[in-house]
């Protein structure tokens, strides 16, 4: 292996700057006197407005619930309760931020004004909740504990106009997870921080500190309008993007300098759609609502987006790892950026933004298909494809005819953007390959249909993820046009939060074993991941690239190193990310460890992993030697360069059982040479 390195980067993590100025003070308190009304009809329209004639509802001090003995004010069990409580705001220009902080069991949405500014745990934003509606899950209220309430910060920028002077109105509806619940808590507080006329106020309590008002990441704000956000399809709304870049603080009231403008945004997963952390996939959109391509976080121009947020890995950075194990072969994996994330003001958590995979000259750099090439070489290409479930209706794609409910779908184009003759050929291509591999002439036919080159290093970074999904879900390749080598490349990686020993079922999580003899199941996952592994030829090349690339950026300490850089960035917000989500040391599917706090999750993430590097050092099939002692006619060679494209740094890794040593030139566009190494 060759590898030059042309610039060197260094990573300064700069302290945030200091607090702003004002007094912290409270609007509302939970032991204040508060109105209120027990969910066992719906409310009346315009409950949470301020100005509503509440006179007619009981009156008591908060909390306000049963059960638990941390409510001053006892009522009946209820699916639900709702609360008023007015406030005074001599001067608004005097108010420089906000929070709300909430103590809950189950769940809440808390309004001002009539507008929503939190919610957790309860139905989607923007949708008012029906009164006998069930919290999404369980949460056990925390200050009858020793514990404290959750803080939402308020985004001022949000906000504008909202605040009155004068008499301002905090409403909020608490409910139950089950009917025949135990218990039920509302207890909530709304503190502001003043410049001037603090008096007219009330003191904060003894446990009240300041809240952060500043991230050394960016942070995102999503304004959808009252809607909810829907699996699918997008909805119309806004984000804000306020990124003062590296080693700076960014302020919720700082302006939108990295992005502010329409997008379009939906629910995205699977089996993650149950959890109460969810995942977006948006689309960034002009004023006109098509598609803007843009750049976001210093990522390349693009509009299709994903805001990942990691709930069941409590380390917060398995996807995080994957990509960056699996784009230091050379290879082209999606991008990711750290982020926080508001949702209508609410505070919704340490978030990764990341590219969607697509076709696109930053991303799957392959040729453009479009809808009129139905022959010839533009017919062959390019295709995204991958494995994933048959849960989407008819015409997503295809079953294979060797592999038990094996289904191959349609990504990019999608299955609606293609022609009839586009489907007909790349499903008889891929069964034309899959026929081919259960023939007796497998090995000697393979290197027609697929890039070896890609194969070895899907399969070697697959194999040290072990993750639980592995060749039956989220599995992506991507076709050339035949004029441009027409095989078959594997991947880019995508979707391994359960990965690292990060789930409890159906096989062995640990960091022994090979994981892709799954695929000898004979179900879901396509019966050939074990005949191309299988060859001794792939397996020699295996070998040499395992060799490769732990002499390299696969090193144990180099990403040991990476791994502790991130948790160093990450420092401050997975603090409030785990206060807004309240996980650890609590199993959430499919956990196999659960750690007490984040440095047991971060440990063990760190002891899987070396293990697993260390058990595929000890056990890698494959015999580098044979296949260089087969000769010069087997002398293979791929130079891969990465990042691709690139502003400041880049590496070359020349990839080669048999040479060992060449030299670099670089030319310009006209030919001329640059340099030469």
């Amino acid at each position: 292996m060759k590898e030059i390195m042309l610039t060197c980067l260094a990573i300064i993590f700069l302290p945030l700057a200091g607090p702003a100025q004002g007094e912290w003070r409270a609007a509302v308190l939970a032991e204040n006197e508060w109105r209120y009304r027990e969910g066992n009809a719906p409310p009346p329209a315009g409950w949470n407005q301020p100005g509503y004639d509440d006179s007619w509802w009981a009156e008591g001090p908060g909390g306000i619930g049963y059960g638990d003995g941390d409510d001053n004010t006892v009522i009946g069990p209820s699916v639900s309760v709702y609360l008023r409580r007015d406030f005074e705001i001599a001067d608004t220009a005097a108010v420089s931020a906000l929070s709300l902080y909430a103590d809950y069991d189950d769940g809440f949405v808390a309004y001002l004004n009539g507008v929503e500014i939190a919610r957790s745990n309860l139905g989607a934003p923007g949708v008012a909740p029906a009164f006998d509606q069930l919290a999404d899950g369980f949460r056990e209220a925390q200050m009858y504990q020793g514990g404290l309430p959750e803080a939402y910060p308020l985004p001022l920028s949000s906000l504008a106009g909202l605040l009155k002077n004068g008499t301002n109105t905090l409403a909020v509806q608490a409910h139950n997870a089950t009917t025949s619940s135990s218990d039920l808590s509302a207890i909530f507080f709304l503190f502001l921080r003043v410049d001037q006329g603090a008096e007219g106020y009330q003191d904060t309590p003894s446990w009240f500190s300041m809240p952060s008002e500043s991230s050394n990441l960016p942070l995102v704000l999503i304004d959808t309008y009252g809607q909810g956000i829907p699996d699918e399809p997008k909805i119309d709304a806004h984000m804000g993007i306020i990124d003062n870049g590296p080693g700076a603080a960014n302020h919720l009231s700082d302006p939108f300098n990295g992005y502010d403008g329409r997008i379009g945004i939906e629910l995205r997963g699977s089996s993650s759609l149950s959890f109460a952390k969810k995942n977006y996939g948006l689309e960034t959109r002009d004023e006109d609502g098509e598609n803007n391509n843009v750049s976001l976080l210093g990522m390349p121009r693009e509009n299709d987006w994903v805001l990942h947020g990691p709930y069941s890995d409590k380390s917060l950075m398995r996807n995080v790892l994957a990509f960056h194990i699996s784009s230091a072969t050379g290879r082209y994996t999606p991008r990711t950026r750290w982020c926080e994330l508001f949702i209508n003001n609410s505070y919704y958590g340490l978030y990764v933004l990341m590219e969607k995979i697509k076709r696109d000259d930053n991303r799957v750099d392959i040729a453009n298909l479009r809808p009129e090439d139905i022959s010839g070489d533009e017919l062959t290409g390019g295709y995204i494809f991958s494995i994933e479930r048959d849960d989407e209706g008819p015409g997503r794609g295809w079953y294979s005819p060797y592999t038990d409910n094996c289904f191959y779908k349609f990504q990019d184009p999608d299955h609606d953007e293609l022609a009839p003759e586009q489907k007909a050929y790349l499903e008889n291509f891929i069964t034309s390959f899959e026929t081919a591999m259960n023939g007796p002439n497998a090995a000697a036919v393979y290197n027609n249909y697929i890039d070896v080159g890609s194969w070895v290093d899907y399969w070697l970074a697959t194999e040290i993820y072990k993750h639980i999904d592995n060749y039956k879900f989220s599995f992506y390749m991507y076709k050339r046009k035949d004029s441009n080598g027409g095989k078959l490349h594997f991947g880019p990686q995508w979707d391994l939060n359960l990965a690292f020993g990060n789930f409890d079922f159906a096989q062995d999580p640990g960091p022994d074993g090979w994981s892709y003899v799954w695929a000898n199941l004979g179900y879901l996952r396509p019966f050939w991941v074990v005949t191309l592994t299988d060859m001794p030829e792939i397996q020699n090349r295996i070998d040499c690239r395992w060799r490769e690339l732990r002499q390299g950026p696969w090193r144990t300490d180099s990403l040991m190193a990476f791994i502790d850089e991130n948790a160093a960035l990450i420092e401050q917000a997975r603090v409030r990310n785990f206060e807004r989500w309240p996980v650890l040391g609590q199993y959430v599917w499919p956990n196999s460890y659960v750690g007490q706090d984040y440095d047991d999750e971060l440990n063990f993430l760190k002891q899987w992993l070396q293990s697993r590097l260390e058990w595929m050092d000890q056990n890698m099939i494959g015999d580098c030697s044979a296949l260089n002692a087969e000769g010069p006619g087997k002398a293979l060679a791929e130079l891969h360069v990465f990042p691709n494209p690139f502003s400041a740094s880049v590496s070359f890794l020349m990839e080669s059982p048999s040479i060992g040593e060449a030299d670099l030139q670089i030319v310009d566009v006209l030919g001329k040479e640059v340099n030469r190494f």
